[in-house]
């Protein structure tokens, strides 16, 4: 209003202008607020970060529940109750599933006279029996004539040492699938009674799981080789007291995890590489439309269009690097890209394949998507001043949400004409100006990106987000914050394969306890990850 009454005065001034004004002035108050909020949230993180340093107590933060939102409807209360009475008549009993171990009878202690034994009433009772089981074995010697001696073998699957499979499985999942810390599961096991040091612990954990770890690998080629798609992200992984990232990489029918030191694009390219038989570099038409694209230096583009090179082994391809006098660090990476990407195709990988994630630019190759929810991030987090904005941005999202709706309805019954809408509706969206500046810059955004937010309207079997990815990453948070980063190389493998198994388990259906028993005793009962994911695929 102080605006307005300072303009009213401006006699010189017309109406237009002082219209013009007044945008203007809203657009930098638009902008100052957005960095004042910027700055206190700023502030607030390190308020917090102080607090932590000093070791004070900081507040959590809880969000609101979204439970029981009516609290004052006495009588809403009184149905749920009612409901939750209903519910439990119709829960199948749930005991008729129970494998049973043994059988006991139990009579009556005082039979009366003249009673009639009609039958038994049945009880279930769960139970679970953990106690030390050592075994002395005495392996057979014998001397032969000629003075050699020979013994007798232990089981095959004894002789990783002088702890047995039932011990180690316990071992392996009580660490790696149900996250407790070394230093609590050795006093367990010490408390149980067990012989065991925290090296020997350690070992477990981390050696001799080769076997763990190629099944890991051959999930990824034989999911790479046969999805029509897969989602992607990463997370912060600590190794050796220096920070890394740990890349997610999976759908609907796997899950494969890798730590590395790096998130770029050369490292992503080499994760998907564990995929096929092996890491290769070679230049085909895609490696050089690839190289057009990313505007290689056209000399070296033509030097390099009369080049061939398959090179599999990654120092030896420096060198290439260097023999050639590619020594800049953009023209380094353009190149091992393109190479990259001309190895995995011409091992198998199609170029079709669909790769969901947030946004983030080293995972934006092949067929790439964009996730809707984090597309529409940057117009929820806005925060405008006058009503105005306000309805803008709330006019913005509805948009959005009213795209993404007839997306989901494509999904399910593909059709041209909601095809055609959609596409219509998209353009009109973002092609939209408001007086919102900050608005208009993240409407601009969905423009730039439309192929990436459209492409399940070629690609149906393409997710619209990547909440998937994200639940799956967050199992291995979990993970980090309560045990912290690992230190030797075979620790962190075994990290990355065992959240990888963990989770291909629980989306194949099968206990992780069961599937690590059957490995470490070497029954074979349960067949090989890969085999089951390529069933999944194929039966759709």
């Amino acid at each position: 209003m102080k605006i307005l009454k300072f303009l009213d005065i401006q006699e010189t001034s017309s109406t237009q202008e002082l219209l013009d004004i007044i945008k203007s002035q809203n657009k930098t108050i638009d902008n100052l607020t957005e960095t004042l909020n910027e700055a206190n949230q700023k502030i607030t993180a390190l308020e917090k970060e102080i607090l932590e340093l000093k070791k004070e107590t900081t507040k959590p933060e809880i969000k609101p529940s979204k439970l029981n939102k009516d609290n004052n409807d006495d009588d809403g209360d009184k149905d749920n109750e009612k409901n939750k009475r209903k519910s439990r008549k119709g829960i199948p009993k749930k005991k008729k599933n129970i494998k049973i171990h043994q059988e006991k009878e139990i009579k009556l202690e005082k039979i009366p006279q003249n009673a009639k034994f009609i039958g038994y009433k049945e009880v279930i009772v769960q139970d679970i029996e953990i106690k030390l089981k050592n075994t002395k074995y005495k392996l057979a010697k014998y001397e032969t004539s000629d003075g050699k001696i020979i013994t007798a073998s232990l089981p095959q699957n004894l002789k990783n040492g002088t702890f047995g499979p039932e011990l180690r499985t316990f071992i392996l999942q009580e660490y790696h699938i149900k996250h407790v810390t070394q230093p609590l599961l050795l006093e367990q096991l010490q408390n149980l009674g067990i012989e065991i040091s925290s090296g020997q612990l350690s070992n477990i954990i981390t050696e001799k799981l080769d076997n763990f770890h190629e099944e890991k690998n051959e999930i990824l080629k034989v999911a790479l080789q046969n999805s029509d798609y897969i989602q992607t992200d990463d997370t912060g992984a600590r190794h050796n007291g220096v920070n890394g990232y740990c890349t997610q990489i999976g759908n609907e029918f796997f899950t494969w995890f890798s730590s590395t030191q790096s998130k770029s694009r050369v490292n992503f390219l080499e994760l998907l590489s564990n995929g096929t038989k092996e890491t290769l570099y070679t230049f085909n038409e895609i490696s050089y439309e690839y190289m057009k694209k990313q505007n290689l230096p056209k000399k070296l583009f033509n030097k390099l269009k009369k080049i061939e090179i398959n090179i599999t082994d990654k120092k030896k391809f420096q060198d290439w690097l260097k023999e050639n006098e590619i020594v800049t660090t953009t023209n380094i990476k353009t190149v091992t890209e393109s190479a990259l990407i001309g190895g995995l195709t011409k091992q198998g990988i199609p170029l079709t394949l669909g790769i969901l994630s947030d946004g983030a630019r080293q995972f934006n190759i092949f067929d790439h998507a964009l996730c809707w929810i984090h597309a529409e991030r940057p117009v929820n987090r806005l925060i405008p001043l006058t009503q105005k904005n306000k309805d803008f941005v709330k006019e913005a999202r509805n948009d959005i949400w009213n795209l993404y709706q007839k997306l989901k309805s494509y999904k399910i019954t593909p059709n041209e004409n909601l095809k055609q809408e959609i596409n219509n509706d998209f353009d009109k969206f973002s092609t939209k100006t408001t007086d919102y500046e900050s608005l208009d810059k993240a409407i601009k955004n969905f423009k730039d990106n439309k192929s990436d937010l459209l492409k399940v309207l070629e690609n149906q079997n393409i997710p619209l987000h990547n909440n998937l990815s994200e639940n799956d990453i967050r199992d291995y948070v979990k993970k980090r914050k309560i045990s912290g980063g690992t230190k030797s190389e075979a620790g962190r493998k075994a990290r990355d394969t065992f959240a990888s198994l963990k989770k291909t388990c629980k989306k194949l259906s099968i206990s992780a306890y069961d599937y690590i028993q059957d490995r470490v005793f070497e029954n074979k009962e349960i067949s090989p990850l890969p085999d089951l994911i390529l069933a999944k695929i194929r039966s759709g």
